[in-house]
C-alpha cells in the first residue's frame, strides 16, 4: 500500500475527529489551518475533504465547510500496515543476516518474509533478485530462494573490494581544491572524533555510526553510479560487524578512532602516498577485525 494512503486514512479519521468536536451547522477551520493541524499537505486535506464530503457529514462549497452529521464509527476508515521501502527492507533484511538470527543455507520463505519486513512479496523477490549479485542468496533451480551466508570468503572478498573503491576515491579526493564542501565534512568529521574520543569510557559504541559516516563521506569523492549500490551494502555490512564481538570493543573503537584521525592527516597532506599509506593501515585492521569476529561466531 502507497504511503500517501497511509496519510490519507490516518488525515481522514482525524478529520472525522475535528468534526465531531463541533455541533451541526458549525463551520471548520480553512484547508491551511487543517493541513497544519493535521501534519499534513493541502492535497491531503482537500482528499479527506472530498471523502468526508461524499459521506454527507459535511457540506464543502469551495471555503464553505459546513458540519451536517456527527460521524460514526462506521465512517471510519481501516487502519493498515504501513509496507516498507525498498530502503528500509534493506536494512532490515541485512541485519537480520547479519546478526546471524539465520543460518547460512536457509531456504527463504517469501511468504513468511514478506510478512516479517512488512513488504509485498513481488517487492522481496525483487530484492533478493538484486542481492544475489552480492552472493549472499542464490535463486534455487526449483523456484525460490536460498540464503548463502554471510562466510569467511564473503567477508575476504568484500574487504578487498572495498579497498579497491576506497583507494580510489581518494586518489580524487587529494586532488580536490581545498574550498571542495568534502574538506569541510572531514572537519566535521575529526571534530566528531575527537568529541567521542574525549567520552569513550562511557559511549564507546556509538563508534559504529560515525565509523559508517565516516567512510561514505571518503567514498562521495568517488562519482561512479554503478558503484553506489555496492557501497550501501558495504557500510551496512561493516557497520553491523562492530556489534559481534563485545570483548574488546571499548579499545577496538578507540584504536580504530585513532586510524580515522591519522587517515584525515594523511587525506590533508595532498600526498596519494601518505593518504594511501593511511588508509590501508585502517583497511587492514577492519578487516581483520571482521574476520575475527566471524570466528568468533564459528563462521570462519
Amino acid at each position: 500500500m502507497a504511503r500517501t494512503d497511509v496519510r490519507f486514512r490516518a488525515a481522514f479519521n482525524s478529520l472525522l475527529d475535528i468534526c465531531n468536536t463541533r455541533k451541526v451547522g458549525d463551520s471548520l477551520p480553512s484547508e491551511v489551518a487543517l493541513a497544519d493541524e493535521l501534519g499534513v499537505s493541502r492535497t491531503v486535506v482537500r482528499a479527506a475533504l472530498q471523502g468526508v464530503h461524499d459521506k454527507a457529514i459535511i457540506r464543502w462549497d469551495g471555503r464553505d465547510k459546513a458540519v451536517l452529521r456527527r460521524a460514526t464509527r462506521a465512517d471510519r476508515l481501516s487502519k493498515r500496515e504501513e509496507l516498507a521501502s525498498i530502503e528500509e527492507l534493506e536494512v532490515s533484511f541485512l541485519e537480520w543476516v547479519l546478526r546471524f538470527d539465520v543460518p547460512p543455507e536457509t531456504v527463504l520463505n517469501i511468504t513468511q518474509l514478506s510478512k516479517q519486513f512488512s513488504v509485498a512479496p513481488h517487492t522481496l523477490q525483487e530484492f533478493l533478485a538484486g542481492l544475489a549479485r552480492f552472493g549472499l542468496v542464490e535463486r534455487r533451480e526449483r523456484g525460490g530462494w536460498i540464503l548463502r551466508g554471510f562466510t569467511r570468503d564473503f567477508a575476504v572478498e568484500l574487504s578487498d573490494f572495498r579497498s579497491v573503491l576506497e583507494l580510489h576515491a581518494i586518489k580524487q579526493l587529494v586532488r580536490r581544491p581545498k574550498d571542495d564542501p568534502i574538506w569541510e565534512a572531514l572537519k566535521t568529521l575529526e571534530q566528531q572524533h575527537l568529541d567521542l574520543l574525549a567520552r569513550i569510557d562511557t559511549n564507546f559504541q556509538d563508534f559504529s555510526r560515525l565509523d559508517e559516516a565516516f567512510h561514505t563521506t571518503i567514498n562521495t569523492a568517488f562519482s561512479n553510479r554503478f558503484v553506489f549500490e555496492f557501497q550501501r551494502v558495504i557500510s551496512l555490512i561493516f557497520h553491523y560487524h562492530f556489534q559481534w564481538n563485545k570483548s574488546d570493543e571499548r579499545q577496538r573503537n578507540e584504536d580504530a578512532i585513532k586510524e580515522h584521525l591519522a587517515y584525515i592527516d594523511g587525506l590533508r597532506s595532498g600526498d596519494p602516498k601518505i593518504a594511501e599509506r593511511a588508509a590501508l593501515s585502517h583497511l587492514e585492521t577492519s578487516k581483520l577485525t571482521l574476520l575475527r569476529s566471524l570466528k568468533d561466531h564459528n563462521f570462519s
